[in-house]
């Protein structure tokens, strides 16, 4: 099926309405660039299929998701540049040598080239896809704001360090310089290239900029003079030279203004596009319009949605189990979603979602969902009435009845948006989000979660509204050395409840192999 028609029908609420660079199509589609950097102002007029655009969608939201959760972990620069770099190559990547990559390209040739303008295809065409999703309400644009700018940077900083590297190298330094040099001459960025005789004259107050230019690089770095209000954050870190209202800015560091510029024009064209969004859902309901409107709450985590495995490899959550690994590897969230289910024997509308699509997703089967349901909630009511006021809306999250569609489990930022409970009634929503710091503090306590001090840093997240980074930190207590231990994969643990209970198995079970004295679920025999 044909999507591009409703891309290409409404340029202004996602674009500025210029055209630069692409054309229609995989073999004109693009305009190469030499260098993997895209300000993204021009609509694409790709034609995609309904399953390549959840397709490609899906990969970014992947990459975003992976820097939203790097953001959690003490990861060194050197680290998280690594990590990210893995993650592009993974997810926005099209390479032949990767027969399991969906984005591989349809065309039977082998070349750079080819593999290059897919990549460039991929890139492009999600970076649209996803900003049409995330338009819809001011925490989701910026939050989408927020992930884009750091992925736009990294790039942008590899650039410049590949080509500030290679200047004085006398050999294929020139080609990435030249390709910034143009990155910036086509995307309107008007820096005045400093005089060779002016930057002479200067030279002394240029180099001694604090962790500036090396001075035997001196004589061949390029030198920018712009508004210093473009500046602003050099400036502020002290890394330019300011005369006459103008900042002295090397090329290297010329990121920063990019950078900025970046962020200015994409949060004004989300603004355009939550306009207009209603519009388009309204036109595009029978295609793209449902997947747009679920987008933010795909599931994209580490083997969504199977089961979560033993250490025997056996099926760990069933409804014998349930309990033991609620007390030792659930997260927060579903941990109170647990405990409310206990002592209430049911659960209102919101929560039986939240903590129902958890369990389908964490690998309870159908069958081990409605026994565990059936066990709790008929100890306030009959078999005959759970069976007909409960075990339906059961059935339907496991695609069973109404459309049979495939239901993902909450992430955190769903979780987070999401209604709050009412105190003492409901149990579902994010802890760290809706509890107030007396009661979050007392049950960090109560569930004896650390020593003191680090209970304290869990709530110092809290307080300035990082909650995410408070439960990364729950993990983090927890499970010391996590990181590690061979088998254990972290991606995902402050970002999503399924992600944050897979790590903590996987934890367990590798202590367990380990031979550490721990206590591990032991699934067999389990009654």
């Amino acid at each position: 099926m044909n999507v591009a028609g409703s891309i290409r029908s409404r340029p202004a609420p996602l674009s500025d309405g210029k055209r630069r660079g692409y054309a229609d199509g995989i073999g004109g589609g693009i305009a190469s660039s030499s260098i993997d950097v895209d300000m993204y102002t021009d609509v694409p007029s790709f034609e995609l299929s309904l399953d390549e655009f959840e397709e490609y969608a899906l990969a970014r939201l992947k990459v975003l998701r992976k820097i939203e959760e790097m953001k959690t972990r003490n990861l060194t620069p050197e680290m998280f540049r690594t990590q990210l770099d893995a993650s592009i190559k993974a997810n926005l990547t099209v390479t032949t040598a990767n027969n399991s990559n969906p984005w591989e390209s349809k065309q039977s040739s082998n070349s750079n080239t080819n593999m290059a303008e897919a990549s460039k295809k991929l890139d492009v065409a999600s970076h649209f896809i996803l900003r049409a999703a995330y338009c819809r309400t001011e925490d989701l644009r910026r939050w989408f704001l927020t992930q884009e700018c750091h992925l736009f940077r990294h790039r942008l900083e590899s650039v410049a360090q590949t080509q500030t590297g290679s200047i004085t190298d006398g050999g294929g330094g020139k080609k990435n310089n030249d390709a910034l040099r143009n990155f910036l001459a086509n995307n309107d960025f008007d820096l005045e290239c400093v005089s060779r005789s002016e930057k002479e004259k200067l030279r002394d107050k240029l180099l001694s900029v604090p962790s500036g230019v090396n001075p035997m690089d001196f004589h061949n770095t390029e030198y920018y003079r712009v508004p210093f209000v473009q500046a602003l954050e050099l400036v502020a870190k002290r890394e330019c030279y300011i005369l006459g209202g103008y900042a002295y800015v090397p090329l290297s560091r010329i990121v920063s203004i990019v950078a900025a510029k970046f962020r200015a024009t994409l949060s004004k064209s989300l603004a355009l596009a939550a306009g207009v969004f209603g519009q388009v859902a309204h036109d595009e309901q029978a295609r793209i319009g449902p997947l747009l409107k679920s987008m933010n709450s795909q599931y994209t985590g580490p083997g969504a949605p199977n089961a979560v495995l033993g250490a025997d490899g056996q099926e760990v959550l069933t409804a014998a189990t349930v309990d033991a690994l609620a007390a030792q590897s659930m997260p927060l969230c579903m941990k109170q979603l647990h405990k409310g289910l206990q002592r209430d024997h049911k659960l209102k509308h919101m929560a039986r979602l939240q903590y129902g699509l958890f369990l389908k997703g964490a690998g309870m089967s159908l069958e081990e969902h409605t026994l565990f349901f059936h066990k709790e909630f008929t100890r306030i009511m009959t078999s005959d009435q759970f069976n007909k006021e409960y075990s339906y809306s059961i059935r339907h999250m496991h695609g069973k009845e109404g459309k049979r569609g495939s239901y993902t489990p909450y992430n955190c930022m769903k979780i987070i948006l999401g209604n709050p409970p009412n105190s003492g009634v409901e149990h579902h929503g994010c802890p760290y989000k809706h509890y107030d710091d007396a009661n979050l503090s007392a049950l960090l306590g109560q569930l004896k979660i650390g020593n003191a001090s680090e209970r304290e840093a869990i709530m110092a997240h809290k307080r300035d509204g990082n909650f995410q980074l408070a439960c990364a930190k729950h993990f983090e207590v927890m499970h010391p050395a996590a990181a590690s231990l061979e088998g254990v994969n972290l991606d995902g643990v402050g970002n999503h409840p399924n992600a944050w209970f897979s790590a903590s198995v996987s934890y367990h079970n590798a202590k367990s192999r380990n031979g550490a004295s721990m206590d591990v679920v032991k699934v067999e025999g389990a009654v």
